[in-house]
């Protein structure tokens, strides 16, 4: 047991207790008194395992089984008198005695019983991997039996406690939401080999003390919010094999003492705030496998002595400030896998000895000031998989041998000034799924096999001077998704089909294609954007395009198209820009176009139209520049296109005077029905009604649907309201009712809403109406979604499940930041309680509200760090809560809970998960059988994740980017490392 004394910390043992009586000599003497209560203490509260010779064990079962939650019934068989045959818990030899509990990964949740720590003879207690919460119990470490502790996984809150146990050998606090300093009492474990306190919310620095640690060999402080420098206090952990301090905010150098630790096998100091050079002692640590330094602001050159590392497997310094060419010494890495310098300032050449690491698999060098040609045996004698050497400066050709292995799968080149040919071997290398080598200087065709690799789902060649003709024998890439051969000098005839039917993007603009736009392009039924432009294609625009249902953005400027625009491009549902100008299309503007809500951007400018400008939808706030060119009239003022000439009715030279009171009246009924027919068409109807209920009033109703206009009424609004019913049921449609309160009404509010009201989008709840009253009030009217939230049900979800709420939620993102209306959308509190899962589909729904109405920017743990510090809510704030969606959805943890309030150490905790790689201790329980199967699905999603809630808003991905990442993750294949 342990107590406090005048701020010292006393072991409830003889051993203690003589120990302190002799500090007294040499310090201030203790009072009689003072001792006198020491002893009194000592007799009536000693709680240690050892002194509990009575205790019943069967009795301290029996009182755990009570304390907690078992939905599985684990624990079902706990009710005999012969409890070492029961579940989880092994006897000793003679089976009179528990030694051993292990209850991990059982889905238990409750609070963690004092009972635990009652037995005598206890050496194991393993309850990891749980839903267990409250504090960890005040007697933790009374037990001197002890040797392995693990309550790793949970959702412990408070502090670690004090205290300690001689024997303890393993010690895994990890994964909860501990917060407070780490004791300095932890130099008192001196038997202590494991030791993990990562994944929590610890703050202060590292204690001193930890130089007691003698026999330490694995050390995990990952992933907290601890501060300062690294102490030199670890040149004394002589025996450390494992050091994990990475994903907190130390500062200040890397200690020189590391050099001491020559047992030393992997480093973690990644995410931190580290500063100055890489020291020159860690070239000391000859059995070293694993470095990782990365995002830091380390600056210097790599020291020499670091090639001394002859064992090392995988090298992470990127993003950094590291500058220096690299030597040739790189070659002693014999055994290195992975090589990541990427996001620093290095420069030179590419070292030519680089090729001779014949286990090499992963080269990431991208966005340096590299220069020279890329060595021309480079692939030849390595393993490569995946090779980024993007943005740098580099010239000549782009060698033969990169699929030298046969293994490669990312082949990433871009922003360089590569020229030439693409090698003929690269077609031969069926093993590529991503292939990037815009903006360079390439020249050529490509040849039959390279556009015939069965694997490749994303094939960037855009901007380079390639050449020849794309035609229908040549393509067959049946995982193809996103291509762009956008400005370059292809020509010929389109193809009809590129061999897949699963293209979500394809550019084809700026080159020299001719001919009519195939009507094999209805065959597409994936496609999201379709880029044709400045090319010289003929003919009429395809009705087939109208069998594309998912197409968002289209543009056919500058070719030679003719014929009138297809009243079929009505029928897209989603599509939001559409960019014909430059052309010879002629005929009057379809009306039906101007009915497509989704429609947010249109030019038509420089064609053949006629006739009258349609006067719904987007073209009430057309530009003119987007209508100039043709003959067209009527529209806004602002589109600068004469009037159109009124009608006129001769008829009266023919009846005379004498019917002309006639005639007015029949003129009379047509504008009528002409104004009426056009008020159908508004996308807003207004109505001003008076109602008796909750203190009456006059209410302003703005309804977004002309069908709910005529169903819902405000009284039943009110009704559903005063009974505090959120569904308003009418005769044909259900609706949801709810009253915002606490808010400014003001012009700018109603506004954001009326943007809001026009979102239509088959992942995003509708907003039917807006009731304002006279009094202040203000009601939403949304459309019914039946379903439940995703904060809810996620346990419950199969990663198949998972994986499409999460397409359907970036689909909505997408959507709203690009394509509903000239400025985005941004939701402000994306999270898994404003999602709605849809009953009887795998689908899910954003509802939308404005951010300072929910208060999420003080509230909300899903809030971006930026937004915290300036309450501005941007596209890429909406990203990171989208990120930590992903988290949420990867690893089952709910982030809602108030007394949990840490999303951005759950962040800190996913970044170290991801770095090590081991999925099984990070994935939700319900989805490791797939995680096994299917891991690089899970590395790339978490790795999404990590993009998302990247702390720099600047790194974050555009929601469209996100879109083709989660639909090619189903079918790519990403190295692990």
């Amino acid at each position: 047991m342990v107590f406090h004394y005048d701020n010292r910390v006393v072991l409830a043992s003889s051993g203690g207790f003589i120990s302190l009586l002799q500090r007294s000599k040499s310090c201030n003497p203790i009072p009689m008194e003072k001792i006198c209560f020491i002893f009194l203490f000592l007799f009536l509260s000693w709680g240690s395992c050892d002194d509990f010779k009575d205790v019943n064990e069967y009795e301290l079962l029996l009182s755990i089984k009570a304390s907690i939650h078992d939905p599985l019934h684990y624990l079902s068989n706990w009710n005999n008198t012969f409890f070492c045959k029961w579940n989880g818990i092994r006897c000793n030899s003679n089976s009179t005695h528990v030694t051993q509990i292990d209850l991990s990964g059982k889905n238990l949740s409750g609070k963690i019983s004092e009972s635990f720590f009652h037995f005598l003879y206890i050496e194991t207690i393993d309850i990891s991997n749980n839903q267990l919460d409250g504090t960890i119990p005040w007697n933790v470490f009374s037990c001197s039996s002890l040797v392995h502790l693990n309550l790793s996984n949970n959702n412990l809150t408070g502090w670690v406690p004090k205290g300690s146990i001689p024997n303890l050998q393993k010690l895994d606090l990890s994964n909860n939401f501990l917060s407070g300093p780490i004791p300095d009492e932890i130099g008192l474990f001196s038997s202590l080999q494991y030791l993990d306190l990562g994944g929590n919310a610890l703050v202060g620095k590292i204690p001193k003390s930890i130089k007691n640690l003698t026999k330490l060999q694995d050390f995990t402080l990952a992933s907290n919010q601890l501060v300062g420098e690294l102490p030199k206090e670890l040149g004394f952990m002589k025996s450390l094999k494992f050091i994990y301090l990475g994903y907190n905010n130390f500062s200040g150098r890397i200690p020189y003492e590391i050099g001491e630790l020559t047992s030393l096998n992997h480093i973690n100091l990644a995410f931190n705030n580290l500063t100055g050079e890489i020291p020159l002692t860690i070239g000391n640590l000859t059995e070293l496998n694993y470095l990782f330094l990365y995002f830091n602001k380390l600056n210097g050159s790599i020291p020499v002595t670091l090639f001394k590392l002859k064992k090392l497997v995988s090298l992470d310094v990127s993003d950094n400030l590291l500058s220096g060419e690299i030597p040739e010494f790189v070659s002693e890495f014999r055994v290195l896998e992975v090589l990541h310098l990427f996001s620093n300032n290095f420069s030179g050449k590419i070292p030519k000895s680089i090729t001779s690491l014949r286990h090499l698999q992963v080269l990431q060098l991208w966005s340096n000031n590299f220069w020279g040609e890329i060595p021309d045996d480079l692939g030849k004698y390595n393993n490569l998989t995946i090779l980024d050497l993007s943005t740098n400066n580099l010239t000549g050709k782009i060698p033969q041998s990169l699929c030298d292995s046969g293994r490669l799968q990312k082949l990433i080149l871009f922003s360089n000034s590569l020229e030439g040919n693409i090698p003929k071997r690269l077609g031969h290398c069926i093993s590529l799924t991503r292939v990037r080598f815009q903006n360079n200087r390439l020249s050529g065709e490509l040849s039959p096999e390279f556009v015939k690799l069965p694997l490749v789902y994303y094939l960037d060649l855009s901007a380079n001077n390639l050449s020849g003709e794309v035609n229908n024998s040549n393509w067959k890439m049946p995982k193809l998704q996103m291509l762009s051969l956008a400005r370059n000098k292809f020509s010929g005839e389109l193809p009809s089909s590129f061999g897949s039917n699963k293209l979500e993007n394809l550019d084809l603009s700026e080159n020299d294609f001719f001919g009519s736009i195939p009507s094999g392009i209805g065959k597409f039924s994936e496609l999201m954007e379709l880029k044709l432009s400045h090319n010289r294609l003929s003919g009429k625009i395809p009705n087939e395009i109208s069998s594309c249902k998912k197409l968002v953005s289209i543009n056919f400027s500058c070719n030679h198209l003719i014929g009138k625009i297809p009243e079929t491009l009505s029928r897209l549902p989603v599509l939001g820009n559409l960019d014909l100008s430059v052309n010879q299309l002629s005929g009057e503007i379809p009306k039906t176009l101007g009915n497509l809500e989704s429609l947010v951007q249109v030019n038509i400018s420089h064609n053949r139209f006629h006739g009258k400008l349609p006067s719904t939808g987007v073209f009430l706030a057309i530009n003119s520049t987007a209508v100039t060119g043709n003959n067209l009239c009527g529209g806004a003022s602002i589109t600068n296109l004469p009037p159109c000439k009124e009608f006129r009715n001769f008829y009266w030279w023919f009846f005379g005077t004498a019917l002309a009171c006639v005639t007015f009246a029949i003129i009379s009924v047509l504008a009528f029905l002409f104004v009426k027919r056009r008020n159908i068409s508004v996308h807003e109807v207004k109505t001003r009604v008076e109602s008796e209920l909750n203190g009456g009033g006059e209410w302003e109703l703005l309804f977004f649907d002309h069908k709910a206009s005529k169903c819902v009424a405000i009284d039943d609004i009110l009704k559903s309201l005063r009974e505090r019913r959120n569904v308003v049921q009418t005769k044909n449609m259900q609706f949801h009712v709810k009253e915002l309160k606490e808010i400014n009404l003001n012009n700018d509010t109603v506004v954001e809403f009326k943007e809001i009201g026009k979102v239509r989008h088959p992942n995003i709840v509708k907003l039917v109406a807006i009731c304002k009253s006279e009094k202040g009030r203000l009601v939403l009217v949304h459309e019914h979604v039946k379903g439940k939230k995703l904060s809810e049900v996620i346990g419950v979800l199969s990663w198949e499940q998972r994986w499409k709420i999460a397409a359907g939620i970036a689909k909505a993102l997408h959507y709203l930041h690009r394509c509903c209306s000239s400025e985005s959308i941004v939701v402000g509190n994306v999270s898994s309680s404003s999602v709605i899962v849809v009953d009887g589909k795998d689908d899910a729904c954003i509802q939308l509200s404005l951010p300072d109405i929910t208060k999420c920017l003080v509230s909300s743990a899903y809030v971006s760090p930026e937004t915290k510090e300036s309450k501005e809510i941007t596209e890429s704030s909406d990203m990171y809560g989208f990120g930590l969606i992903l988290i949420e959805l990867l690893s089952g943890k709910n982030l809602v809970d108030a007394e949990i309030g840490l999303h951005e150490d759950i962040v800190e905790w996913a970044r170290y998960c991801y770095s090590d790689c081991h999925i099984e201790t990070w994935v939700d329980p319900l989805l490791k059988v797939h995680a096994m199967n299917n891991p690089n699905q899970i590395i790339e999603i978490m790795s999404l994740a990590l993009q998302c809630t990247a702390h720099d808003p600047a790194a974050r991905p555009y929601a469209a980017d996100v879109v083709k990442i989660l639909g090619s993750t189903m079918r790519s294949k990403t190295f692990c490392f």
